[in-house]
Parts: C-alpha cells; structure tokens; sequence
C-alpha cells in the first residue's frame, strides 16, 4: 500500500528547478573537500545530481576524500588539512564539521547541512547566510518533536520512552523541550547520548534497561551512519524505533518520518553547483526541504512481535508488507 502526501511546511525554501547539464569552462577542474561523520558511499545520489549539473569526477571534479566517515575529535585537524590543499568549496554535514572548517577558513566556501543552521549560529539569517557557509538547514529540531508525537500516537499504551542523541547535534535546551512535550502527554522520557559510534550500542542498552518502550532516534549525521548497527540493535532487543530519513523505514527500521535522504542529497548538490559557478555563499540563502513522508516497515514490526492498527497505517504514505 502507497499513498505519497507530500507536506509543506511554513517557511521552506521554493522547490528547486529541474536539473539540467551545464557546460563548465574548457580545461577548468573544479575541486571539492568532504567532512562528513557518513562514508562516501551513501552519497551517490549526490554524484549523480553533480554530473546532471556539468560537474563529473574524473573528468572536471576532483573530490578529496579524507574527510568521509570521520570522528568527532579529528575535524578540526581534518578541517585545517583540507583546507590547505586549497578546495574550491568545502562539503560539510553536521554542526561539528561545519564549526571545524569555519575556524579553519573564512574565505574558502563552504556548502553545509544540518539540523537548523541558524539556530545553532552558524549562519546569520537563511534569506541571507552572511560569511562564507550557506547550504540545507533539514528542519531537524522541528521534525525531532514531530517524530516523537508519531511514537506515542503509535504507542499510546507507553509510559516510558526514550531517545538516543548526538551529543554534538542536539543541545540540551532541545532535549529539554522533549523531554517536556512527552511529560505534557502522560510519558515519561529516558536522553541517552552518544559522541561515537562506539557509544551507540550501549546507549540502546540502556535505554531499554529504563523501561522505554519505544526509541526515537534523532536527526543526527553520526547516527544516520550507524542506521544499520541501530536497526540490527533494536531489533535484537524488540524495542521499536523512528528515524529522520524514510529510506531508513524501507532499509528495515520500523518508522520514519521526514524528507528523502537522496532528496535532500540532490538539493543539496544544487547548492554545491550554484557555488562552483560562482555564486556567493553569503548571498546565496539557505534552503530547507519542502517534502516529507511517513514510512511504516509492517515487516519489522511482525518481527519484533507488534501489531499496529489499520487507523494508524492509513496515516503513512508508505506501508512496507
């Protein structure tokens, strides 16, 4: 069963204009850097918009790499290492990897991604970003609360749940706000925080261990790196969980609610794009998406032993049998 309602919410940036391919200067290479907590591979649907823009690897783009599925603790040396190879932008996910490289360079652009880029100080308005950063800003705080209302309306028996959070994407101000939506609804709500991917499992441990009937896994580049480890963990321990990407649903995690990963990856290719043509990062504003779904893995949900009302499968646009 599929039903594709898409939502937009107030504020988001318009939808961008269909690709096209686009010549680049004759003999001109462009290079960009990444520094990301994910590995390369996940983002192939970003290569694919890049080549439909005129920029293809091997031939006018060369990508240094060293920045992919890094830790926390390296960015900063990472940062001042990529910068010094002299890249025409800089591909940063998460507010770590994008504070790393804006104490490494103020001239360099760099095309970022995260929960909400004003919110956290990293830019100074969306219409006009200012400095040398502009990129996605993915809704996260908002959706995080709105993922969490999916989880009791799913779970309305639930006195008890928990979420599991990046220690450097959600602050605690956030956390709090959750903690207090989920009280105002009768629940009682375990933080369990993590800064590695060592941390992760642990975590689950634990907050399964507090009696949580349910997680909910925060938007966060390091933890969407570990989907699989997580969806493999909860499982184990039959402790039902939603996630910020839908394709996480249909990779075998139980819900999702949010934009598409390979939606959001395009997007943000665009902005990449704008930039290597020579588009200003301080004038070129911040885009947010404008698309989300709701995913539900009925598959997973027999495995681990649950059965979810027809009312509730109703609401998801995608219903995985």
């Amino acid at each position: 069963m599929k039903r594709r309602e898409f939502i937009t919410l107030l504020g988001g940036a318009a939808v961008a204009a269909p690709a096209r391919v686009m010549a680049q200067p004759a003999g001109r290479v462009y290079r960009i850097a990444w520094l990301v907590p994910i590995p390369a591979s996940a983002f192939n649907p970003f290569l694919d918009e890049l080549r439909q823009h005129g920029f293809v690897e091997g031939q006018n783009l060369v990508i240094d790499r060293r920045g992919f599925d890094g830790r926390y603790e390296q960015f900063p040396v990472l940062a001042a290492e990529l910068v010094k190879a002299g890249p025409d932008a800089i591909m940063c996910g998460g507010d770590a990897a994008i504070r790393a490289a804006q104490a490494a360079t103020t001239s360099i652009p760099i095309v970022a991604s995260t929960d909400d880029m004003v919110g956290s100080g990293l830019v100074r308005s969306l219409a006009r970003p200012g400095g040398n950063t502009t990129g996605v800003s993915i809704f996260a705080t908002e959706l995080d609360g709105k993922r969490q209302e999916i989880l009791i309306d799913f779970f309305p028996a639930a006195r008890r749940m928990a979420v599991l959070a990046d220690t450097q994407t959600t602050d605690i101000r956030r956390l709090s706000e959750l903690e207090d939506a989920a009280h105002a609804r009768g629940v009682a709500l375990s933080i369990h925080r993590v800064e590695r991917s060592e941390d992760i499992g642990p975590a689950i441990e634990a907050a399964q261990a507090a009696g949580a009937a349910a997680l909910n896994v925060l938007a966060s580049p390091l933890l969407h790196g570990n989907r699989h480890a997580i969806i493999v963990r909860t499982a184990a321990l039959r402790l039902p969980a939603v996630y910020q990407w839908p394709e996480t649903a249909e990779e075998g995690g139980l819900l999702a609610y949010g934009p598409r990963f390979s939606e959001f990856l395009r997007q943000w290719a665009r902005q990449l794009a704008k930039v290597l043509r020579g588009a200003r990062p301080e004038d070129l504003p911040v885009e947010q998406p404008t698309k989300f779904e709701m995913v539900v893995n009925l598959k997973t949900g027999k495995a681990i032993g649950l059965e979810i009302a027809a009312t509730l499968l109703a609401r998801a646009d995608e219903v995985i049998e």
